[in-house]
């Protein structure tokens, strides 16, 4: 007797593979995304307190990483306002976390179907099971076992890909959940230095009309 489970089980089937293509790629990318932000932000404000800031940015934009990205906003807005700059470092810091939230929220919603097209699947084998029970024809043995495992198979493969789906999600929030803790670690960092610079350099008196600064 051949174990089938009609077209759902081979849809099941496509969901698991995708699934897992899905964690691994999403794995790289948030592993990628993890540096030493405070090595980072040292870096960084060791160049600016050179007057550097085109060459902090440039650091900033060789490195491509969520950390590096709110840095280079709150540089690029130190000159607009406490209140601006933490406007625009918070904004960038949910686009980051959008970003990266973006294959995490599929793989939930994978992890939510399997069990239930496990279930369709199900159903659609007892109804076969009933028909064939119901009709004039004998069935035989292996017919009706056959109905049986068309009903079974789905629910069960349902069930054993929702619970792997299930791990890789929790795993991969755990990772998402880091990046966020440092994120939010970095963009208060970075702004605390941009805000005492600002502050500082508006403590200087400015020099009067005509008065040559030595």
């Amino acid at each position: 007797m051949t174990i089938t489970g009609g077209g759902v089980f081979w849809i099941l089937l496509a969901l698991a593979v995708a699934a897992v293509v899905l964690f691994f790629e999403h794995l790289m990318e948030l592993r990628r995304a993890q540096i030493d932000w405070q090595d980072f932000i040292k870096g960084v404000v060791n160049v600016l307190s050179r007057g550097n800031t085109d060459e902090a940015l440039a650091i900033c934009e060789d490195t491509a990483v969520p950390v590096a990205n709110v840095v280079a906003t709150a540089i690029r807005h130190s000159g607009g306002g406490a209140r601006a700059l933490r406007e625009a470092v918070d904004a960038q810091g949910r686009a980051e976390v959008g970003r990266l939230n973006r294959r995490l929220a599929s793989l939930a919603i994978m992890g939510q179907v399997a069990p239930l097209l496990g279930l369709l699947g199900a159903v659609i084998g007892l109804m076969k099971a009933v028909v064939l029970v119901n009709s004039d024809v004998i069935v035989t043995k292996a017919a009706l076992m056959t109905a049986s495992m068309e009903a079974l198979v789905p629910a069960a493969l349902g069930l054993a890909v929702a619970i792997p789906i299930s791990v890789m999600h929790g795993s991969l929030c755990i990772r998402m959940d880091r990046i966020v803790v440092e994120l939010e670690a970095a963009a208060t960092s970075i702004v605390g230095y941009v805000s005492a610079e600002a502050q500082l350099a508006a403590r200087q008196p400015q020099p009067k009309a005509g008065e040559v600064r030595q």
